[in-house]
């Protein structure tokens, strides 16, 4: 049985990356092939976090089957290794069914870690907790300052907010000497085959969509959602409970901010990180552009699979 390439889907947060991966595994179906989705939103990993990570319910998922979705509790500390052996096991499993997979989500260093050949520097555990006190001490503005002086590309790529990340690239430098944005190929290597679409929206109309977005999850009951997660420990968690819109829907259930502010701080947040994830996908180079809003996106995509999968079929020229 042939193993069909990956069909990968990123883009923006705001994109429809999820509206088109439904749509391309229905038409999929319909041509006798099934296919099934693996998540690759770091956010959507976790139990309860719904609303402000814009997660299909299940209801939404047209019966086609979904991979990585609610397996963490909001207290559990992401790991991108984690991540990328628990995805590939899912790849491989939906592979030897004899369907496509189709790896969905926006959060670049975890689609990176599943499609291409990423291997993860080494770790030690007293030089990360010497970093993580200096966190706790000092914030995490000092860190970022010493992180954009030693590594500018990384600094970048992460931003100046998310303290784990900051952390986790200043232990790398310590314990190799070399930025962690040194360590990845200009040119990545692949693991398996994949076509990859990126989706686009130009960047007023992305704006746009973004603040309305954002606005559309405190209607829904964002707020709601995060104090029914404060048993669970949504406060306390240095990966969930930072997770943009959580964060400010926390502020303003502790009074530290009004709804107004939440909001518009919500909303700030969001542009940047969709400015940093277009940067970041901008990186790949084989991926295919094509226009969010296009009415032939579907045909698009399904097409750029098949052309995959015949490529994926040569015989090699080695």
């Amino acid at each position: 049985m042939p193993v069909h390439p990956i069909l990968t889907i990123v883009g923006a947060t705001g994109t429809g990356k999820s509206e088109l991966s439904l749509a391309v595994a229905e038409r999929l179906a319909a041509e006798g092939q099934p296919a099934e989705v693996v998540n690759a939103d770091a956010m959507q990993l976790y139990r309860g976090m719904n609303i402000g990570t814009a997660k299909l319910p299940l209801l939404e998922r047209r019966g086609i089957p979904h991979h990585l979705l609610d397996v963490l509790d909001v207290t559990a500390e992401g790991s991108v290794a984690a991540y990328q052996a628990e995805a590939r096991a899912a790849i491989d499993d939906i592979s030897a069914r004899g369907a496509v997979p189709i790896l969905v989500g926006g959060s670049g260093l975890y689609v990176s870690s599943v499609i291409f050949d990423f291997q993860f520097p080494v770790r030690d555990a007293a030089v990360r907790q010497v970093l993580e006190d200096e966190l706790e001490q000092h914030g995490v503005g000092l860190l970022y300052r010493r992180l954009a002086d030693a590594d500018p590309a990384a600094a970048a790529s992460i931003g100046p907010y998310n303290g784990r990340r900051i952390v986790r690239a200043l232990e790398v430098i310590e314990l190799t000497g070399v930025p962690v944005s040194g360590q990845l190929p200009d040119v990545p290597v692949a693991w398996r085959p994949s076509s990859i679409i990126a989706l686009g929206h130009p960047r007023e109309q992305l704006v746009e969509r973004l603040d309305s977005r954002v606005e559309q999850m405190w209607a829904a009951g964002l707020v709601a959602e995060a104090e029914a997660l404060l048993p669970r420990g949504l406060d306390d968690s240095v990966t969930a409970g930072r997770a943009i819109g959580y964060a400010q829907a926390l502020a303003q259930l502790r009074g530290a901010m009004t709804q107004a502010d939440a909001i518009a701080e919500a909303q700030a947040l969001t542009r940047r990180y969709a400015r940093r994830q277009v940067s970041w996908f901008k990186r790949y180079r084989d991926a295919e552009w094509m226009p969010a809003a296009d009415p032939a996106l579907v045909d698009s995509a399904v097409a750029a699979f098949h052309r995959a999968a015949v490529s994926a079929d040569e015989p090699s020229s080695d």
